[in-house]
Parts: structure tokens; sequence; C-alpha cells
């Protein structure tokens, strides 16, 4: 496809505070409701050659990087809608922000939208811990972003590079990173994780839902988005990558699917985790995607999915440890809404795992659903470690083409976590995926994959693994995780031709 012709337009985009300078903006058309082959038209246009982070400097305990900072105002965002993002540079300085937009883009992952600077970054201070170890920064915006209406929704991060005082001194860099949404009926709703993003993200001194006194799992602490993500070092090691400071868990768990999806000219928006209290959004898509590590979930979110499966949506789970967690969303200090989350109970219901969890770590407020009645697996425990996918039942639709046969193996596509116990209550539910999750070198659980029909003639599938995405591209940027003495060996012609056939399904279905 050839790419379109630039249009004269007015930028929408201002600073507060001091100078802009504006970039390429390569908008393809200026339209509030992008038509459907708005991602077709927008991975024609040159991608970035230079939008990673090249130098990352993170403090002694490698959860922040005080040098360039920052976090912003919101999850999502429409066209239209404005942003602000607070920056703090210790000590303060100047610096640029380059936006970018995360596609295909000819293989180069991103493509810049816009820049800004020399912009003024003051030291903004760091929040005292309030009632359950909040850490609330109220920071000054450092620079304002009306978005534009040819933004195409996406994953947006924004590169920030101080500007050194002196020759001999080195620059530094981080993210800011935020989602552009729309409401145009689309083929596939890309949910982003990013819940789980800031459920686990360590900012500024080891305050995440897992870090305080009382313990990890349970009902003692609350997280907030108004403060930066630090680097991605979770998991004893299954990430550990600076070079994602400050943009969540998106690019090792999330990417690998999102750019394989642009790749193949996939009609597919995107969302946060906040964007599904109600199922308005996704009624209006054919297929909805779980992805990577999406284990906080709003019960909001859950009746929403529900609501979404019984009007005839397919639902694919390409995640693992998904609907894990009772995770409340409630408003900041000043009023914005969905700004602090907590971990108020386990889903289960009246199963197992959910009494475990209740007599090991609670008491909670309240306890979910069973969420293997949405999902046709549940979470286990343990419900970490690292193996082989595993065929189960190759005359399924799913595998058509693969070639696979009963009990071939797919190395490593199962960690760091995976769901199982199949919800065999559920009319006409298949188990097309099976087996053991190694733990350490002794202690193991099983594994389920699912698949199950809906109400109007959709279904729904259960992957089974975090790692589903690794198995789709190794896209620029990116770093394969690893878990428990095992790790996924990347892109894997089964995976992504399974994945094409559930998309094919799915989106003819509806």
């Amino acid at each position: 496809m050839s790419t379109p012709p630039p249009l004269n337009r007015r930028h929408f985009l201002t600073a507060t505070g001091a100078a802009v300078m504006a970039g390429p903006l390569g908008s393809t058309s200026v339209q509030a409701v992008p038509s459907p082959g708005a991602i077709p038209q927008e991975n024609a246009l040159p991608g970035s050659l230079n939008w990673q982070l090249t130098r990352v400097r993170v403090d002694g305990k490698n959860f922040r990087s005080p040098w360039i900072e920052g976090y912003c105002s919101r999850q999502s965002v429409l066209a239209g809608q404005t942003l602000d993002i607070m920056v703090s540079a210790k000590p303060a300085r100047k610096f640029h922000l380059e936006i970018f937009r995360l596609g295909y883009y000819g293989g180069r992952g991103a493509r810049k939208v816009h820049e800004l600077g020399p912009l003024q970054a003051t030291t903004q201070p760091t929040p005292q811990p309030g009632a359950k170890n909040l850490h609330e920064c109220r920071w000054q915006p450092t620079v304002t972003l009306t978005i534009p209406p040819d933004w195409r929704s996406g994953v947006y991060i924004g590169r920030m590079t101080t500007l050194p005082d002196a020759a001999d001194e080195a620059y530094w860099q981080s993210y800011v990173t935020f989602i552009v949404r729309d409401e145009r009926p689309a083929d596939i709703l890309f949910q982003c994780s990013d819940n789980t993003w800031q459920a686990y993200n360590r900012w500024p001194s080891d305050f995440s839902l897992y870090t305080h006194p009382q313990g990890g799992q349970g009902p003692w602490a609350d997280v907030s988005f108004d403060r930066p993500y630090g680097r991605e070092a979770q998991y004893n090691g299954v990430v550990n990558d600076p070079l994602t400071v400050g943009s969540g868990e998106f690019l090792p768990f999330e990417f690998p699917l999102a750019y394989w999806l642009e790749q193949h000219g996939y009609d597919v928006t995107y969302c946060s985790n906040s964007d599904m209290v109600t199922p308005d959004r996704g009624l209006r898509c054919k297929a909805f995607l779980s992805v990577g590590h999406d284990e906080y979930w709003d019960i909001r979110q859950f009746r929403s999915v529900e609501a979404m499966r019984d009007a005839g949506v397919n639902l694919l789970f390409l995640s693992g440890n998904s609907v894990c967690w009772v995770t409340p969303m409630r408003p900041s200090s000043d009023g914005v809404p969905h700004r602090i989350i907590s971990r108020d109970g386990p889903y289960g219901a009246e199963q197992e795992y959910a009494r475990n969890r209740e007599a090991n770590h609670g008491p909670f407020p309240e306890r979910g659903p069973d969420e293997g009645l949405l999902m046709g697996a549940r979470n286990v425990r343990p419900v970490n470690g690292g193996g082989d996918w595993i065929c189960e039942k190759p005359d399924h639709w799913i595998f058509e083409g693969t070639g696979m046969k009963k009990g071939e193996a797919i190395p490593g596509l199962i960690g760091w976590e995976y769901h199982g116990q199949p919800a065999t209550e559920i009319p006409g539910l298949e188990v097309v995926g099976g087996g053991t999750a190694w733990v350490s070198g002794t202690t193991a659980q099983q594994w389920t994959a699912t698949i199950y029909p809906g109400p109007r003639g959709n279904f729904v599938f259960n992957a089974s693994t975090i790692f589903w995405a690794q198995g789709l591209s190794t896209p620029p940027g990116h770093v394969l995780p690893w878990s428990h003495w095992s790790r996924p060996h990347g892109p894997d012609e089964r995976v992504q031709r399974m994945t094409r056939n559930l998309l094919t399904r799915a989106l003819a279905s509806r």
C-alpha cells in the first residue's frame, strides 16, 4: 500500500511553561473515527530507526531513574482529550520529549508522531507513604497534550532525554506510556494489562502490592497510577531489562502480539483495564483479547466481559494468571477516576484456590466469582513455573495447518504463570492443550488450555500462559523472558497459525 500524502493541519499539541518544537506528525488523514483500514494505513507510514532507550541509569535499588522520570495523568485518552505529563529530573535540567506509537512499521516497531523541547524539568518531590503505604505523586504538569484526531488507537511511549549542561556530561533517558483509544466498531479489542503493570511497580523504593511488611499477598497495600513506572525487574528475574524504564510491562509481555497483529493488517484497537468497567467498548468489537499477565480485574471488568460473551463477542485469553485478584479502581485524591487500585480478595468463589488464599493471606474484604466459568480454566496453586505447551486434541480446528500431533510440544511456551483445573461443568468445553509446569526440580503443577462455545456462535479460548505472545514475534525493543529454569524460544510458526485460526473463526462469527 502506498503512503498517502501528508495533509496540512494545525498542531494539537501544546506545552506549558516551556518552548515547543513541532516535529513530524505524518498524518494519513484528519478524522475522529478511523476507517477499518486505519491500521494498514498507519503501518504503511515510515517507522523510526531510533526510538528505544540508549542510556539508562537506575538508582542503587533498581527501582527508579531519578535523573529523568515521569508519568501521565490518564491511563488512556480519546482524540481531543488532554493528557498531562508530569516529569521530574534530579538535578533539574532541560530535556527533549519524543512521542512514538508502537506498531509494526515495516519491522521498525514504532513511529515518531511528535517531539517537544527543549522543556524544563524541575525536581519534583517523592511522596511520603500514605494509608496502606500508598505513594501518590502530586507533581505539577510539565507538558500538556491535546490528542490529535488522526492519532490511531495504540500504545504510545514518550522518550525523555536530558540535555547535558556541559560537553563532557552524559545524557539520560526513560519513558512515559499511555494508550490512545477510540470508540469505533473494530474487529479486535486489545486490552492492555496495565492494572498488573501498576500492581508490580515498586517505585520509588520497593512499594508495590507485593512489598508490604505484613506480607506480599494480602489486602494491606494500595498503589497509585500517579507515579512513574520503575525498572521492569519483576518476578526474581523473569524480566530484568533496564531498557523498559517507564513503560510498564507492555514491551516484554504484550508488544509481540500487537506487533504481529499490525504486521498482518488486523483491524485492532486498544484500551486499558480501566476502560472495561462497562461492556460498551467491547460490544462494538468481534473479539476481545486479554494479553500477557492480566492478573488484576475490577469486578466491573469481570461483569463487562461476561456480558460481552453472552452478547456474542469472542473472548481470547492469550494470557496467564488472569482474573486472579478482585481489584477495585477508585479515584485519586483529586478525584480523577480509576487512579488507585488495591487487592481486595481472590476470584474463585468457593473453589479451593480461593479458599486457600483467604486462609493463608486474608481476611479479604470480598471474594470474586469463579473465574473458570468465564475463562474455561482457573488459577491454581502453585501458579508459577515453566514448561512446554503440549497439544492434546490435534483434530480440533485450532490446530488446522499446524501439523501438530497429540503430545507434540512447543518448548518453553508455558510460564511465567498459567491456568489449570478446567471448568468441565461448562457445556461443550474441550481441553486442547495440557501438561506439566515445573516450579522447581521436584515440584510441578498441571496446566490446561481450553475452549468452549458461547451462546451466539462465539467461543472462549484460554491459552493458559503469560508467554503466548512470545511465540508470535520478537519486535525491536523486546527481550525474551524466562521462568523457573525454562524459557520460550521466540516466534514459532505453530503458535502463529493457531492464533490466525482463532482470529479467523472469531472475525467470521459475528
